[in-house]
């Protein structure tokens, strides 16, 4: 098309070009000729009609060629289109030089686990710092988080889809994997432009002793809910079976190996600052909230699972009934169809009625528990609520109470292992707990694969740390908790503790001294 036009305005312009060099003012008389030189005239006059066919073909000419260059740029617009696998103007086709797509899957991955990472300690920091200062002094940083843990949550949701097939040709698969990178990113950097103003909040250079007596204080506390937790798991085995405390198991010993790890970092941080070495100081200190508060969430865990055991108990009795009663009216609903399937449930009859089977045993199985001796009720609770509940008519009542109930503490769980385990976690058992917590939160919500998905992505969690283990080994390491620190990411690689930031502000605390 530009050829075209290009060709086009040359054709005008000599064509104009000759009209324009007329001169249509008054006519000038001619002077006499001189004696013998009409010869010259007549030559003269032979030049200006050579000059005026040369006017004339110059036109012709390069409408001509417009016309060349206007055919030549149709058959390459025809070749193009006939090439082009998709509408638009882009060919879809992948670059000659684009990395192949498992590259690209890793490289999601990698960054889906990383920037999960940036968000949780940038939140954990947020609470100490929140510790601290009033809500008004905080809310800036506490934005910024929420604007990563909203690009985040994008991405783990479109890593989702992707799991789940969607979208199914290479190229819009391409697209999706790189607007997981692009999501990732942006969460990085919002919270990389905050880290300076952050720092400037919690000022640990300046008031490092404040910082430390609130993470001391913080120590105490655990250390004497860790006595009673030990207490508390004895109990629950006696009460509701080994299995049911199968989920917090170890959790006890671990909470003891950070507040092993808290004790020898708020010791150095401490002589640090008395030396005035304030970004060691800051360093050691950093290393001992993060350990707290992944002790916290190792004794947390346990307070949480008695009160779930204890709810789970008392609601059981009434689940139960409210089962039978949904139970019956499906029957009485099945059988005014006429074995049709059920308006509110689009079920075939033949499901309907195995399924009805099945909830029955269920039932029958729990009750039989109930009078048996110890019992797990969450997990029996579960049980319930997963036979009965896609049977159930609208009015599911206490079932839906019972059925957020079992998914809420299936989050919790799946989400502390993750926490305390995130040196090992890789993306997939993350991106299943995200997907559960945006069931549970959706309207409406979706319990029961809520539940499913935090049973898998803790299935998933405990798989990655049995394959690659604790990454430090020796007995030195593990008794002065440095281990487990790594385990859970309290100290990077580098041997540094991670901070509030992204990728470029998370280790800036190195603890190397100006001086």
């Amino acid at each position: 098309m530009v050829h075209t036009l290009v060709g086009g305005l040359a054709g005008v312009v000599w064509l104009v070009l000759p009209g324009m060099t007329i001169n249509a003012a008054v006519p000038v008389p001619v002077a006499r000729q001189a004696p013998g030189t009409e010869t010259a005239t007549v030559a003269d006059a032979a030049e200006e009609d050579e000059k005026a066919t040369v006017d004339l073909v110059l036109p012709l000419v390069a409408v001509g060629a417009a016309a060349v260059l206007a055919g030549y740029g149709y058959v390459r617009r025809t070749r193009r289109a006939k090439n082009r696998t998709t509408p638009g103007r882009i060919s879809t086709l992948p670059s000659p030089t684009a990395p192949p797509l498992p590259e690209l899957d890793e490289r999601a991955r990698a960054l889906l686990t990383e920037a999960d990472d940036w968000v949780r300690t940038s939140r954990e920091e947020l609470g100490f710092a929140t510790a601290r200062f009033a809500t008004a002094a905080v809310e800036p940083s506490a934005k910024v988080l929420a604007d990563a843990e909203a690009e985040l949550s994008a991405a783990f949701r479109m890593r989702q889809q992707y799991d789940d097939g969607v979208p199914e040709d290479e190229t819009a698969r391409r697209h999706a994997l790189a607007g997981i990178v692009g999501r990732c990113q942006e969460a990085g950097r919002v919270l990389d432009s905050e880290a300076p103003a952050f720092d400037r909040l919690r000022g640990l250079e300046r008031s490092v002793g404040e910082a430390l007596e609130i993470a001391e204080t913080r120590f105490r506390e655990l250390a004497g809910r860790t006595g009673t937790a030990e207490t508390t798991l004895t109990e629950l085995r006696d009460r509701y079976g080994p299995a049911a405390i199968d989920c917090v198991t170890g959790y006890v010993e671990h909470a003891k190996d950070r507040l092993v790890f808290t004790t020898s970092r708020l010791n150095e941080s401490r002589q640090t600052a008395d030396r005035g070495e304030s970004r060691r100081a800051i360093r050691h200190l950093r290393e001992a909230e993060g350990a707290v508060t992944q002790a916290a969430e190792f004794v947390t865990a346990v307070d949480h699972l008695a009160t779930d055991l204890s709810t789970a108990a008392n609601l059981l009795p009434t689940a139960l009934t409210g089962a039978e009663a949904e139970l019956a009216e499906a029957r009485v609903a099945e059988r005014a169809a006429g074995g049709q399937e059920r308006p509110r449930k689009p079920l075939p009859p033949a499901d309907l009625h195995a399924r009805l089977a099945q909830a029955d045993l269920v039932l029958a199985a729990v009750r039989e528990e109930l009078t048996g001796g110890p019992y797990d009720s969450l997990d029996a609770l579960r049980r319930v609520v997963r036979a009965v509940l896609p049977v159930a008519g609208g009015r599911a009542g206490v079932l839906a109470v019972a059925a957020s109930l079992v998914a809420e503490s299936s989050l919790r769980g799946a989400d502390g292992f993750v926490a305390t385990h995130r040196g090992v976690v890789g993306a997939t058992a993350r991106t299943r707990l995200a997907e559960a917590v945006r069931l549970l939160g959706a309207e409406p919500a979706d319990p029961l694969a809520a539940d499913a998905l935090a049973g898998e992505a803790r299935a998933l969690a405990e798989r990655d740390v049995r394959v690659h283990g604790n990454p430090v080994a020796g007995a030195a390491e593990h008794a002065s908790g440095l281990a487990g620190a790594v385990l859970g990411e309290v100290l990077l690689s580098e041997g540094i503790p991670p901070s509030f930031g992204g990728p470029r502000t998370r280790g800036r605390h190195d603890g190397d001294d100006p001086s």
